[in-house]
């Protein structure tokens, strides 16, 4: 596999919600994947007639050992996705997967080990780490222009239909307010803090499932950085997240995918309007910058910080409890 190649092939695994966005930002491009693999057959060659794909795989695992491929994004359920990781990495696969990346630290841990043996790119498919916003966000608050950061607070509040027989509250499939959408919140926490939190507490509303529908979370790190989230998978709330420094604060709305967020400064109450990127293009910047990092050009996944992320949630499941099946 010539690494220096500048058309790179993907192949996606899984025919769900981002697959789809993959190859419409694909196309947008004037490009699609070269392949797809589906564990039920019938839905990947639905998705390929769709997008106009070629190649469709008879056993999806094949797309793991076929030299025309170079990257595979893995859009499967949570608790599929190591084992997938481990087969793509091992076969010199470059691989993108959506988050969260793994169930816990420990999986995360062997599948970084074995993209490093292996010398590929491993990474989450974490949208606020690429949209442009938040690299010109860190522009303005590396350059000290409002000062020492003091406190972030998060929310993110979905409104799922009570049915314990769906994917978010399903422990069979990984369900639950952390894996799903907490991700999101302590990846925006970890993006703007100087340092990983150190000091965690939390509390957990448990659903019938067993998984968490509903958590609070306070943080902080040793440079006394405070953070507070706050999750709900049976409450709605906005996509919001707000940015405290000593002379000013940032708020942010949608946050995931944010194209645009609004500075107060704090001394006259001035605003500035900070606007970068577009929200409909956050599959495409994922992908320019997982191709960056596969060609050497640069390195923007920021897999350090899917390790913080991870590590922490890993440790809160540990303080609630709360294993999945794999884990036991």
């Amino acid at each position: 596999m010539d690494r220096n190649r500048k058309n790179y092939r993907w192949a996606v695994l899984g025919c769900g919600v981002i697959a789809n966005e993959l190859a419409e930002a694909m196309g947008k491009q004037g490009r699609k994947p070269a392949a797809v693999g589906n564990r039920t057959r019938e839905k990947a060659v639905a998705y390929a007639e769709k997008y106009g794909i070629e190649k469709v795989y008879e056993d999806f695992h094949q797309m793991f050992t076929d030299d025309e491929i170079d990257i595979i994004y893995i859009t499967t359920p949570h608790n599929t996705h190591i084992t997938f990781i481990l087969e793509a990495l091992r076969n010199g696969k470059h691989v993108l997967c959506e988050k969260s990346i793994t169930l816990n630290s420990e999986e995360l841990s062997l599948a970084v080990r074995t993209a490093r043996e292996y010398g590929v790119i491993l990474a989450e498919a974490m949208t606020l780490y690429h949209m442009p916003v938040y690299r010109k966000l860190r522009e303005i608050t590396e350059s000290g222009a409002l000062g020492p950061l003091r406190l972030i607070q998060m929310n993110f509040g979905s409104y799922k239909e009570y049915d314990m027989k769906n994917r978010f509250f399903n422990r069979e499939l990984a369900g639950g307010a952390l894996l799903d959408i907490g991700v999101y919140a302590l990846s925006f926490v970890r993006w703007f803090m100087s340092e990983k939190p150190d000091q965690v507490v939390s509390q957990v509303k448990f659903a019938p499932t067993g998984v968490d529908e509903q958590a609070g979370i306070l943080l902080m790190n040793r440079a006394q950085e405070m953070a507070s989230v706050s999750l709900s998978l049976h409450a709605k709330q906005p996509k919001r997240g707000m940015v405290s420094f000593d002379r000013g604060y940032i708020e942010i709305y949608d946050y995931p995918r944010a194209e645009k967020a609004v500075i107060t400064y704090t001394e006259d109450g001035r605003t500035e309007t900070v606007g970068e990127g577009k929200t409909e293009e956050a599959l495409m910047y994922e992908v320019m910058d997982m191709e960056l990092a596969v060609s050497g050009a640069a390195d923007r996944m920021h897999l350090d910080f899917t390790e913080d992320v991870m590590e922490i949630m890993t440790d809160l499941r540990r303080e609630w409890g709360m294993k999945y099946p794999e884990e036991e």
